[in-house]
């Protein structure tokens, strides 16, 4: 869609989401969700598995006449895939411990033996742009090791940061073991809700960064895992539920 015109919000004043509390998740996702508001943003998408798992239900019922579209586990399309019956998934605690992943799980998963793995430390590690180093490398083989010693042949992305140490991953589990970023779904989702009302555009495009937390730092992470060179916009957080 580079036709669209896209804020991106960056709560690095808060990273890592993963370990905090459901409650806590779900204002920092409300404040985010009334500042894009205010800048006209006609559907939100909710780019983080664990802000999707704490909070997507939370931002339908506050804001019934915004269109959200979430994160959840590619647990379906690895189920149809693998021919173990063995997946590993990769994902944050508060992701694992979410009615959304739990609701996957119990729809999809049936017949399927998932191994989940919370990767402490590795959305940390993205952050810094370490996407290859050795402590990154020792999170994912503690995770992937022993997920392939019981016959995974597939593996689900369960956290937008891992997208970013998908070679890595590879170069761990081998050729015969798929790798399931369910990103792209997620973009086709968008596209479909905004051509269904007839609200996609039809010229322009650009995309605006914003960040609760260093513009340097985030600079540099643009640089690093998206090739990108750009402005960045900062702001901060009066309260849980508020940005100036």
């Amino acid at each position: 869609m580079p036709l669209e015109n896209i804020i991106y919000f960056g709560d690095q004043g808060h990273v890592p989401y993963g370990p905090r509390p459901m409650e806590q998740i779900q204002s920092f996702s409300e404040g985010i969700t009334r500042y894009l508001l205010g800048r006209e943003s006609k559907i939100v998408v909710v780019a983080c598995n664990t802000a999707s798992a704490a909070a997507l239900k939370f931002l339908r019922q506050h804001f019934p006449d915004v269109q959200f579209v979430g994160m959840e586990p590619a647990v379906k399309p690895a189920a149809e895939k693998t021919l173990t019956g063995k997946v590993g998934v990769l994902a944050t605690p508060a992701t694992f411990q979410g009615a959304l992943y739990a609701s996957v799980v119990e729809r999809f998963a049936n017949g399927v033996e998932l191994f989940q793995n919370t990767c402490n430390g590795l959305v940390q590690q993205i952050e810094n742009g370490n996407l290859s180093g050795n402590e990154t490398r020792r999170i994912l083989e503690n995770a992937l090791h022993p997920m392939l010693e019981k016959n995974i042949d597939t593996v689900v992305l369960g956290c937008t940061h891992y997208r970013f140490v998908i070679p890595l991953i590879e170069e761990i589990v081998g050729e015969k073991v798929r790798v399931i970023d369910p990103a792209p779904a997620v973009a086709r989702q968008v596209k479909r809700l905004l051509e269904a009302r007839g609200a996609e555009n039809k010229h322009g495009g650009g995309v605006r960064f914003v960040t609760s937390g260093e513009a340097d730092k985030f600079k540099s992470n643009l640089r690093i895992l998206l090739g990108v060179e750009a402005d960045v916009e900062t702001v901060t957080w009066e309260t849980d539920h508020r940005i100036r």
